[in-house]
């Protein structure tokens, strides 16, 4: 089974675990019950200079985890220069102006404790992770990157070349490639449709000077989120934050974040001839992004459609027909758009056969209300998966900041429970109609093309 296939199972979890809160859902005043104004132990704070502070307080941890988001993600990359904002994150912990990284590594390593820089699409994080003993060290490591990176000229050029490395690497694995390429058919003309980690053609583009001017403009404290989980108070969070971060200022404009993604797009398909045994097949379309007020109905419906192996696609594609190991639907929102896309790998001889079959079932979906046992069971999995996504220090500081990008609420983990209980048939059929069309869904396909019957790109 393909990491992707297996993953897309879990996906469906971690997406219901950033779900909007129940204020922007339509439901009748009963459907709700009351619930606590924040979680248990959660603190949220603002220092002066616009950094959000989000604490969770789990006594008895030994480990803290520190993750500093910002928006600083490959949104904001220029459309020659992509892959800026990623190779940004990562060398914001290799050196900064009082330590170099080597230095770095020790002092972090010698304590037991990690601290990583990552870009992502929307914004890019530092996560530091100590013993509780060492969290005074640990958060002046994570000020020191977050405020003070260096950029040396050796770790650019060593860590770019990595990069490209891992592009070139990625060309061979037929799911990053049809990722990729779907990701471009479903937003055309709109930074969603581009690699977060560029191509090796714009990392060769990109110098130490871009990596620099890049985080003067985009690192800023106001579109900063700190979330701090382990054996803490609130209160001595922010006197440590307060010291290391209070001070920090940028005069700069901020620059702009792009538009929501166009919906409603034409289909198109793109493929790539590989002589592979089988295919790697990505159906999909843009759709409505994380605070529309449907969300919840189509997580729903996505779990219902392609959630696991109870789900349609598994049971007609794989079960009843055998044209796929693993088949799933995700549906995953962002911030200027979602994307919803069924993924499968089928012998390329019986491509058309498994499309067929992908189509007939997203008809269905649209055209007639799903069981009660079925929306009974989604739903189920739901709501019970959702305290995976609090098990660990890592788990809660990643949801808190995802709460707080959200506007989603301290309460929101009360909330949910109850907004997915409330999702009727009806208004599964209704979102579906609404937004996912399979006249409108494009085709990703890595396979051999003359097996499959598909003319060459």
């Amino acid at each position: 089974m393909r990491l992707a296939a297996v993953r897309g199972v879990v996906l469906i979890a971690a997406v219901a675990a950033l779900a909007t809160p129940v204020r922007s859902q339509t439901l009748p005043p009963s459907a709700v019950a009351p619930a606590p104004a924040t979680a248990a132990g959660w603190a949220r704070l603002t220092l002066p200079n616009g950094i959000v502070v989000l604490v969770a307080e789990r006594p008895g941890i030994p480990i803290v985890i520190a993750r500093a988001s910002v928006e600083a993600g490959a949104i904001l990359d220029p459309p020659d220069k992509g892959g800026v904002a990623s190779l940004t994150a990562l060398l914001l912990t290799r050196g900064s102006a009082t330590r170099p990284a080597l230095e770095v590594d020790r002092a972090i390593e010698f304590v037991g404790g990690s601290l990583e820089g990552e870009g992502g699409r929307d914004s890019s994080e530092v996560v530091l992770s100590v013993l509780r003993k060492d969290l005074g060290l640990g958060l002046d490591l994570l000020t020191e990157a977050l405020l003070r990176p260096a950029f040396p000229a050796t770790e650019f050029e060593r860590k770019r070349d990595e990069i490209v490395a891992s592009v070139r690497r990625s060309e061979e694995d037929p799911g990053t490639v049809a990722a990729r390429l779907l990701r471009r058919l479903a937003f055309p003309e709109h930074p969603y449709g581009r690699p977060v980690t560029g191509t090796e053609a714009s990392l060769r583009a990109i110098t130490r000077d871009d990596v620099a001017a890049f985080y003067r403009a985009a690192y800023r404290p106001e579109r900063t989120i700190v979330a701090v989980a382990g054996d803490v108070t609130a209160a001595a969070v922010r006197t440590e934050l307060e010291a290391r971060l209070g001070a920090w200022s940028v005069a700069t404009p901020a620059p702009a974040v792009p538009g929501p993604a166009p919906l409603g797009l034409p289909s198109r398909t793109e493929s790539v001839q590989r002589s592979l045994t089988q295919a790697t097949i990505l159906l999909g379309q843009a759709t409505v992004a994380r605070r529309h007020p449907d969300f919840y109905p189509l997580l729903v419906a996505s779990q219902i459609l392609g959630g696991g192996s109870s789900s349609r696609l598994y049971t007609r594609v794989r079960e009843e027909r055998g044209l796929a190991y693993n088949v799933y639907a995700q549906y995953a929102p962002g911030r200027l758009a979602g994307l919803f896309l069924v993924e499968l790998q089928s012998e390329n001889a019986r491509v058309r056969e498994a499309l067929a079959v992908v189509r007939e079932e997203l008809v269905r979906l649209r055209r007639e209300r799903v069981s009660e046992e079925e929306l009974a069971r989604a739903r189920s999995y739901l709501v019970g998966s959702f305290p995976l996504r609090m098990d660990t220090a890592a788990d809660v500081s990643d949801l808190l900041v995802a709460i707080e990008r959200f506007d989603l609420g301290l309460d929101y983990p009360a909330r949910f429970r109850q907004t997915v209980s409330a999702v009727t048939a009806d208004d599964v059929l209704r979102v579906v109609r609404a937004h996912w069309d399979p006249d409108g869904m494009s085709l990703a396909l890595v396979g051999n093309l003359r097996e499959a019957g598909i003319g060459s790109p």
